[in-house]
């Protein structure tokens, strides 16, 4: 959530950036937030000119401050959710090319630069520059703010600079900046918390096991693959049955706490689990007769990515292309399945420091699910790769030299195949 100066905040935060960029791939050039019209009709000068033209409200948040969600307790002031559109006009010699120049650096700056980070703002808020916005706290909202580029058509397009702005067109595209939250002023009534969570006049009913977060046991960031303990972090988690359900597959915990479960996923067998996003919930099992009460009791269902791990790697028919450059099939033994839907792709980065190359390869369509996958590479650099596989966006993780005796310590050591 931020305060009012968040528009102005984004605005002079993707001012900077292009500013940064262009002046540096065309000399002279500047990044102006004008009005069109403000723009001198003599001589054009060299830069891009960022004008925000519309503010709309962001569709999916549209209910953001409605009643069940402030009940939920964190918004204590109403909320908006914004999006800003702006238009990029690029200015310059037409003779030298210069506005599809400056065009093709905003592109490619922001291509990187989609995300505003938190840094990227606060670097601009203490900005001399800007001393205006020295009080913005658009830093440390939760929601990232993202800028896309915006397909207008040429009828909106003429429309905008003939009636709007009434000025001459130039080469111009535009972008939208999602998504901003700004908070009012003043603080909403609160009333007193509730006492009682029985469930009205029926015999006392156990509280729902909540989750907040699953991560492999005492390493929070560590991607999660098959053979890792898990631990489920949350509340009211302890009961005399406790089952994880993950998608279909029923895991019995090995330790349970009010607000901390332990699981291991080494037993789980390969056909029941895939590389991507896993649905988790926990379940508590009741020995109830009663009509009034139902035999189990599920958590919220809570989202993990499950990593793919590479048990054996080899390569298989190398042949020279050219000089210096291979073709071969890579064989990679998985600790799961790959299905037939799933999207496969392969990349090698060369295990050296000096201009290493980097390739990436897509699975042909399988036609059936299978552990062991062959890959064919073309046109690859003689030498040593690192080897990942990323299947539906869930990715292997690669190895470290741990040894502190050895050249290559903390370095990236396997999985690695030779071309």
């Amino acid at each position: 959530m931020s305060n009012y100066l968040a528009i102005a905040t984004v605005t002079a935060t993707l001012q900077r950036v292009l500013q940064a960029a262009i002046q540096q791939d065309i000399e002279g050039s500047r990044a102006t937030t004008l009005p069109p019209s403000g723009i001198s009709t003599g001589t054009p000068e060299v830069g891009v000119n960022i004008f925000l033209y519309q503010v709309a409200s962001n569709p999916s948040l549209g209910n953001y401050d409605s009643t069940p969600i402030r009940a939920k307790g964190s918004p204590s002031t109403r909320l908006v959710a914004l999006d800003l559109y702006y238009m990029m006009s690029c200015y310059g010699s037409d003779a030298e090319l210069q506005p599809q120049r400056i065009l093709g650096s905003i592109i490619s700056t922001l291509a990187d630069k989609r995300i505003l980070t938190a840094e990227l703002i606060r670097s601009t808020c203490g900005d001399s520059t800007f001393p205006f916005l020295a009080d913005s706290n658009l830093a440390d909202q939760v929601q990232q703010v993202t800028v896309w580029p915006v397909d207008i058509s040429l009828e909106d397009l003429s429309k905008a600079w003939s009636v709007f702005y009434q000025v001459p067109y130039v080469l111009s595209v535009a972008y939208r900046a999602c998504l901003i939250i700004i908070e009012g002023r003043e603080t909403l009534p609160r009333s007193l918390p509730v006492r009682d969570i029985s469930s009205a006049g029926i015999a006392p009913f156990p509280a729902s096991p909540y989750i907040e977060q699953v991560m492999v046991q005492d390493r929070r960031f560590e991607p999660i693959s098959i053979g890792n303990v898990l631990t489920i972090r949350g509340k009211n988690l302890q009961s005399q049955i406790v089952e994880i359900h993950i998608n279909d597959l029923v895991i019995m915990p090995t330790e349970v706490k009010d607000r901390e479960i332990t699981f291991s996923l080494s037993n789980a067998t390969s056909p029941m689990l895939q590389s991507g996003v896993q649905s988790l919930q926990v379940v508590h099992r009741l020995d109830s007769t009663s009509p009034l009460m139902t035999n189990a009791i599920t958590s919220n269902v809570l989202p993990f990515v499950l990593c793919p791990t590479i048990l054996n790697l080899s390569v298989r028919y190398l042949e020279e292309v050219e000089d210096h450059l291979r073709s071969a099939i890579v064989v990679l033994q998985l600790d799961m399945l790959v299905r037939e839907k799933q999207q496969v792709v392969i990349a090698l980065n060369e295990w050296t420091t000096e201009n290493p190359s980097v390739y990436t390869f897509d699975l042909p369509p399988l036609l059936s699910a299978i552990s062991i996958i062959e890959i064919p590479i073309t046109n690859v650099k003689a030498g040593e790769y690192l080897v990942r596989i990323r299947i539906d966006g869930a990715e292997s993780k690669l190895d470290v030299d741990d040894d502190p005796d050895s050249l290559t310590y903390n370095w990236y050591n396997s999985p690695k195949i030779t071309i």
